[in-house]
């Protein structure tokens, strides 16, 4: 990541310094479900925040990857699922007044356990949960993550309309 102090000019208002941050990769994240219409979460501790909560698998793309390559393995690392159909749902633009941060979020069904997540220091737990948990966990703010309530919400409200 880079972070710089930039002159920038605001129509209207003249020129102002801005700090910028560029990420040097994209983001990825996925919304994953079955065919009983749960979701697979990652209940984990950000220590940045110091706080825990639910969130869906996430990471970013390795040089030269594609985003959606990125997502299959950032799931199977994280929950030790294996994706079967991976679709793009969106993209966005996290952090647009200060960023180039952007998220591609996907929608990744027909999974197939392959054992335990490879890297424990993902989650303290995989879990699968219904519909009315996720809203449940969403409303009681334990789904605090930008990237796992974007998607989460993205996904609920595409589903519904």
């Amino acid at each position: 990541m880079n972070v710089w102090l930039d002159d920038v000019e605001i129509p209207g208002i003249g020129r102002i310094e801005h700090h910028v941050l560029t990420m040097p990769r994209p983001s990825t994240t996925a919304v994953v479900t079955d065919d009983d219409d749960r979701f697979l979460l990652l209940w984990r501790h950000r220590f940045i925040t110091d706080t825990w909560g639910w969130e869906v698998p996430a990471g970013w793309a390795d040089p030269g990857e594609e985003s959606l390559n990125a997502i299959r393995r950032e799931i199977e690392e994280e929950t030790g699922w294996r994706p079967g159909k991976v679709t793009e749902l969106t993209s966005y633009n996290a952090l647009s007044g200060i960023s180039t941060m952007r998220f591609s979020v996907f929608h990744a069904t027909d999974c197939t356990q392959v054992g335990p997540p490879p890297d424990a220091s993902e989650s303290t737990r995989v879990e699968w949960a219904t519909i009315a948990e996720v809203i449940k966990f969403i409303a009681d703010g334990q789904v605090a993550d930008g990237p796992s309530l974007t998607a989460l919400t993205y996904y609920l409200a595409m589903r519904t309309a």
